[in-house]
């Protein structure tokens, strides 16, 4: 199964907290456009957002260079492959050593490309101009879901069509780590170090979709710079991210739960392997207080305490993620029965802020989009 989100719950939910703010703001039932809609305060308009743009551009930037050296390292293993008429089995036999730091050196460059897209994720997925490519890097499904699938197909170089088959960080992701059997290569047992057994992180990729998956990743994260560069945020973006984004605690706590980190050999999700999604949890929340950051000043124009008071809650609730991370990283053994709980409470205080953060939108006259 690919990192899905689901993106209907999310703008059901933003549509909900927009119509909570515009009652909050006192817009009238009289019929008067002009009365929901209030224009821009002076302070909202004026808002600086440069810190958004440059912290986006930071982890684009980032991306475009490991996904560039993912891709090399692909192209290297499809090399030794095609040295051996793509007998995965020879390959390993002849080349296990090479194949081994190769890979392992790959596993690598994935970990450092996820938080550099995570970190940033809250911007992409929040900012509607943006929001394509975070189903294509990070959330779309494969095609067993239409709704959420993919909007492409891999083409190899040995011709062969994959459609649809779900996120470019799961596709590296599963390859590299061999939670998906389609994607790996046929009749040959992947013990790379060759001591007789396969230990979870012991994957031997198919070369000729691994190859095409990795280009076409390091494709699509530039042009997802290069539409950050040209990206123009305005405060109706840094809102709409905050309030759509914030509320998805429970999804990230549910693919945790399913995880290898919470159900080890029993877990039902393919992805979040490399990375614990509790990572990704901080790493999401820490790029939303930035956005957050930008907008305080403007909510402080209309409510001064309520603007600081929920700064302060998406703080803490930055660094409840962070401090779940610090014990797992520690050893603590956390349940399925703890991720619900700690999921549900990170879901409820999550609400809060996007409730208030869409409640002062309503106020400044910034009409969130959907």
């Amino acid at each position: 199964m690919s990192r899905p989100r689901p993106a209907r719950r999310r703008a059901t939910l933003a549509c909900a907290l927009v119509a909570t703010a515009l009652l909050a703001a006192g817009c009238g039932d009289d019929g008067d456009d002009t009365a929901a809609r209030p224009a821009t305060t002076g302070a909202a308009a004026g808002a600086d957002l440069g810190a958004v743009k440059t912290y986006l551009l930071d982890h684009t930037r980032e991306l475009v260079r490991e996904t560039g050296t993912l891709r090399t390292q692909a192209e290297r293993y499809h090399a030794l492959a095609a040295a051996v008429d793509f007998d995965h089995a020879r390959l390993l036999r002849t080349r296990r050593a090479e194949v081994r730091t190769l890979l392992r050196d790959a596993q690598a460059t994935f970990r450092r490309a996820n938080p550099a897209y995570e970190q940033a994720e809250g911007v992409v997925a929040g900012v509607p101009v943006l929001a394509d490519y975070d189903v294509i890097l990070d959330a779309g499904s494969d095609a067993s879901d239409p709704a959420s699938a993919v909007p492409f197909s891999i083409e190899t170089p040995a011709g062969r069509t994959y459609e649809q088959p779900g996120n470019f960080f799961f596709l590296l992701e599963s390859s590299l780590f061999g939670t998906e059997p389609r994607f790996a290569a046929k009749d040959v047992t992947p013990d790379l170090d060759g001591d007789g057994t396969v230990e979870f992180g012991e994957a031997l990729p198919d070369a000729d979709f691994y190859v095409a998956a990795a280009r076409d990743f390091e494709k699509n994260a530039k042009e997802l710079d290069a539409a950050a560069k040209a990206w123009t945020p305005a405060p109706a973006d840094a809102f709409t991210a905050v309030v759509v984004m914030t509320p998805t605690m429970s999804e990230y706590f549910e693919a945790w739960k399913n995880s290898r980190f919470i159900a080890g050999d029993d877990a039902s999700e393919k992805g979040f392997v490399a990375t614990s999604r509790l990572a990704d949890i901080t790493d999401i929340l820490s790029g939303l207080v930035l956005v957050y950051d930008s907008i305080e000043p403007a909510i402080g124009t209309v409510d001064p305490s309520q603007a600081e008071q929920t700064g302060r809650a998406l703080t803490d609730l930055r660094d409840f993620a962070a401090k779940l991370r610090k014990e797992e990283q520690a050893g603590r053994t956390f349940t399925a029965e703890d991720a619900e709980t700690l999921g549900g409470e990170a879901q409820t205080r999550a609400e809060a802020v996007a409730g208030q953060v869409s409640q002062a939108a309503g106020k400044l006259g910034i009409t969130l989009e959907d």
